[in-house]
């Protein structure tokens, strides 16, 4: 018959039964697919357990308005069990180097850097974009005065220099052919005596700034409006349209005494690559809260975590993405229907096994005639696999 098991089917049944006839051999399966169980038992306790990660973060400058969310961060982590240390650093290369020579774990970097040279640094979010600021004084009320001015950019070749350089650049002037550049740090431009200072001076923070505060109230500068060119977001994935608002920097008289567009540049989260994955994902949990956007004076979306910035995305963060989808998705109902089957099916293989686990009782041999035991008429492994061959073949 077509049911009937073949000779190899036959000889295999056969070893199956004698492995089951060995009661030392069953029992050693027993109890190695236990500490499987148990081992696989540990692992889930093991993740469910909850860690303390320690972690290191610079915002910059002490002076700037991403070390105080750094402390900020700093404040609200410690209570989802993230010790973070705050490690100040001159400017975004500075993080970046020590980020990618693990000598930092995470840090908020200005985008418009690039990413070439940096393997092992990977982007956790991208945050509200900072301002482009350009504090001026004297007779430049555009962009073209600025033209045999010296412009202070902070440290050389830092994030601020880069960035303003290539928009200065863009708007029609060549570094160092049409203005000097000039890399005085916050703490020099709040110590330095005010005609020893640039005409023009850029600042690239949230508004308000400490910096720009003093430099508008005790020094006497005003702020130059920077057009937003669509073309340069094209241009510059980095960059975005940004305004400052009316009467930020004084009242009376105001500045600016009308809202003025600006420059925005992307506030990115990067970490180390070989920074835990989990303490990332906790980590984002405590960025993207009400209270820490309350603190921060700024909103931070999360609809803007993917913004590129030219680093790979962090595995951290893809595990948070994940935890926020929906625990039951159509393609989750396609896949439950689809493996209904294989269950059904696995099920009736678990129940032979379970029979073929099953140690045979003595109580159950019968006698012949002659006072001799009869040939066992209990179903073996092969008998119950040919029943269940059998089966599935009338099912189909």
């Amino acid at each position: 018959m077509a049911n009937e098991p073949n000779e190899i089917e036959q000889h295999l049944f056969k070893a199956l039964d004698w492995l089951r006839s060995r009661h030392h051999i069953r029992k050693g399966l027993a109890l190695l697919l236990i500490g499987l169980l148990l081992g696989l038992a540990g692992k889930f306790a093991y993740d469910l357990y909850p860690r303390h990660y320690e972690l290191t973060i610079s915002g910059g400058g002490m002076l700037t308005k991403s070390h105080y969310l750094a402390k900020v961060l700093q404040d609200r982590a410690s209570q989802q069990n993230i010790s973070l240390t705050i490690v100040p650093t001159a400017g975004s290369f500075q993080a970046l180097n020590e980020l990618n020579d693990d000598r930092l774990d995470l840090a908020f970097v200005q985008g418009g850097i690039d990413s070439v040279g940096y393997p092992n640094v990977t982007q956790v979010a991208s945050i509200a974009p900072q301002l482009i600021q350009f504090l001026v004084r004297g007779d430049i009320k555009t962009i073209n005065d600025i033209r045999g001015k010296v412009v202070n950019l902070g440290e050389k070749n830092g994030g601020p220099s880069i960035v303003s350089n290539q928009i200065l650049r863009f708007s029609g002037l060549i570094p160092e052919v049409d203005y000097v550049e000039a890399n005085l740090s916050d703490e020099d431009l709040l110590s330095t005596k005010a005609d020893k200072l640039p005409d023009v001076i850029v600042q690239v923070s949230y508004a308000p700034s400490p910096t720009v505060d003093f430099l508008v109230q005790k020094r006497g500068y005003q702020l130059l409006e920077m057009p937003f060119p669509p073309s340069l977001a094209m241009r510059m994935g980095w960059v975005s349209d940004a305004k400052i608002l009316a009467y930020m920097y004084r009242i009376s008289p105001p500045v600016p005494a009308s809202d003025i567009k600006v420059v925005g540049v992307n506030l990115n989260l990067l970490a180390n690559k070989n920074v835990d994955p989990r303490a990332i994902t906790k980590l984002l949990n405590v960025l993207y809260t009400p209270q820490v956007s309350s603190r921060f004076g700024f909103p931070i979306s999360e609809d803007k975590i993917l913004t590129p910035s030219g680093f790979p995305i962090s595995d951290g963060t893809s595990m948070y993405l994940a935890s926020k989808q929906p625990i039951i998705t159509s393609q989750m109902i396609d896949q439950i229907k689809g493996a209904f089957g294989l269950i059904m099916t696995l099920l009736s293989i678990a129940l032979v096994i379970f029979k073929w686990f099953k140690e045979p009782k003595e109580d159950e041999v019968e006698l012949d005639e002659d006072g001799k035991p009869k040939t066992s008429s209990s179903p073996g492994l092969g008998d119950h696999l040919g029943d269940l061959s059998s089966n599935m073949s009338k099912l189909e």
